[in-house]
């Protein structure tokens, strides 16, 4: 080859050493001080996290080289790569998963015209492929500098956060700030998760608040983990590191399906599906009144004790949980007669809605466990809307298409007992324990209603009262009243509940129902 021939080779290895040069820039970022600014804040970087979310560190990234094209205020002399977000996909178990990464290091993380076309192209590419999306947020909300269209940015974000809803699973993770209207899009997805101390979201920042309110609070009292697992709800998920809060992000995804065209992936089961359950007859007392841990239940049906809890910290008075029966992915909604006796209320009654929700949305079937005294009395239940808001968990069952097995484990009074999933609304099959209670309201109740006036005339009223509660319970409360009218399928032993549990679920896994032709159901608000 003559020197004449070997130039186009020496121009092909300078055009790919200038591209090695360019890629180095874009994965290094802006600076070694920025990188060590963000470690100091006990945050990793946008590229670490994604690491630490896909298999092996490994991911394909898009549009790595995009910089925005914004003037005035000093933007056209500042134009890093990436424009502040990492778009990429890769693979979570082997299986595909889209996923952007706010840079909090170039621009604070926040959201340009360019920023905000990553974002939309790499959720288009995730709805595409019909593949989950996650949105790792560490950004200082939309940049002032270019104005309106960083607000139409947003916009965009939330229509597709809407039109992608139900159809494949949103994940959003916070690791940082996310103020104003962006923090609507985490609201809008199906999970938020959040790391304690370095992650907040807020409509109107605390000095906004003081300002307008005069109240004083911090960053973190006002929008971090805490106020949002705690008191709140809008996340679900709260974590000591960013380590284990992407650890329990792929956690998650192994219970999904990829969208709401698939059956959730299973699983070989470590555990027998005949195994026995004797052990729950220690775990609930027999005396209604008598509280414990549903978890206990739960822990002892599902396959090796295993599941993974939904809003554990807000509303503890009702138990969502994702686990496994028999290898098959199964959503588990129980009352919890460990706090306020299991009672419904608006905070519960909402949170059990959102997961009954969820779960119909990606074929995940229901397993609900029974042990209710009824809705939470009160002026603050009735004037917050516990009409609207119990609605809510009614309409979520009733529109509910997966198969749905309702399990009574003690009492089940008044109208929380409809809605918990009975055969009345839809349960594909109902079961209950002995000793079960299914009524209006309970015995005491009851009979100082029903028989209020010969209490009243009786010579000895506490005599009389132990005597109609004796007969209203034993004429409308024992426990094969309900299945006598068709309304309970089978009363079983307790150490059969994890066999029989299987057998139902397998039975139904092929289950069907047309739908009404409609836009979409108005459901309470």
């Amino acid at each position: 080859m003559t020197a004449l021939d070997d130039k186009p080779v020496r121009q092909r290895r300078g055009t790919v050493a200038e591209l090695e040069a360019i890629r180095d820039t874009v994965h290094r970022g802006p600076s070694e001080k920025a990188t060590e600014a963000q470690h100091a804040k006990g945050k990793l970087t946008a590229r670490e996290r994604l690491g630490l979310l896909f298999d092996d560190g490994r991911f394909t990234e898009v549009e790595g080289l995009r910089r925005h094209r914004a003037s005035g205020f000093g933007l056209e002399d500042k134009r890093p790569y990436t424009d502040g977000v990492v778009t990429a996909w890769g693979r979570v178990s082997g299986r595909a998963v889209f996923a952007y990464a706010h840079d909090f290091r170039i621009f604070g993380g926040s959201l340009g015209e360019a920023h905000a076309e990553k974002i939309h192209k790499i959720m288009d590419m995730a709805a595409t492929a019909g593949a989950p999306i996650v949105g790792l947020c560490d950004g200082a909300g939309a940049r002032i500098q270019e104005g309106v269209t960083a607000l139409a940015g947003y916009g965009g974000i939330f229509q597709r956060n809407v039109r992608n809803s139900g159809v494949i699973p949103q994940i959003s993770v916070m690791m940082g700030p996310c103020a104003g209207g962006a923090a609507y899009s985490p609201a809008l997805t199906d999970f938020v998760f959040m790391v304690r101390g370095t992650s907040q979201m807020f409509i109107t920042g605390p000095d906004v608040v003081q300002a307008v309110t005069g109240e004083q609070i911090s960053h973190d009292d006002l929008g971090g983990a805490i106020a949002h697992t705690r008191l709140s709800g809008v996340a679900q998920f709260a974590y000591e590191d960013e380590e284990s809060c992407l650890a329990d992000v792929r956690h998650l995804l192994s219970f999904l399906p990829a969208n709401n065209r698939e059956q959730p992936p299973s699983e070989p089961c470590a555990d027998r599906p005949d195994r026995l359950t004797p052990a729950l007859l220690d775990v609930v007392p027999s005396d209604a009144k008598c509280a414990y841990d549903v978890r206990r239940v739960i822990e002892e049906v599902v396959d090796v004790g295993e599941y993974f809890e939904v809003h554990e910290a807000w509303a503890p008075n009702v138990v969502c949980a994702l686990s496994r029966l028999d290898g098959q992915v199964v959503g588990i909604v129980a009352n919890q007669p460990a706090v306020s006796a299991g009672v419904l209320d608006i905070k519960g009654s909402e949170k059990a809605a959102g997961f009954v929700q969820m779960c119909d949305s990606f074929n995940i079937p229901l397993v609900t466990l029974v042990d209710v005294p009824g809705f939470l009395p009160g002026v603050g239940q009735e004037h917050g809307g516990i009409i609207r808001h119990g609605a809510k968990l009614l309409y979520a069952y009733c529109n509910a298409t997966v198969p749905r097995i309702q399990l009574i484990l003690r009492k089940a009074y008044g109208g929380a007992y409809i809605v918990m999933d009975s055969r009345s609304i839809g349960s594909d099959v109902s079961l209950a324990w002995p000793g079960n209670e299914i009524a209006v309201m309970g015995a005491e109740g009851a009979a100082n209603v029903v028989f209020r006036r010969e209490i009243a005339a009786a010579s000895d009223p506490e005599a009389a009262r132990e005597q109609y509660i004796k007969e209203y319970r034993d004429q409308l409360m024992h426990p094969y009243y309900a299945a006598e009218r068709g309304l309970v399928d089978d009363v079983i032993d307790p150490a059969e509940t994890r066999v029989r549990l299987i057998d139902a679920l397998a039975v139904l896994r092929t289950k069907y129902v047309a739908q009404p032709s409609r836009k979409h159901g108005n459901q309470p608000q």
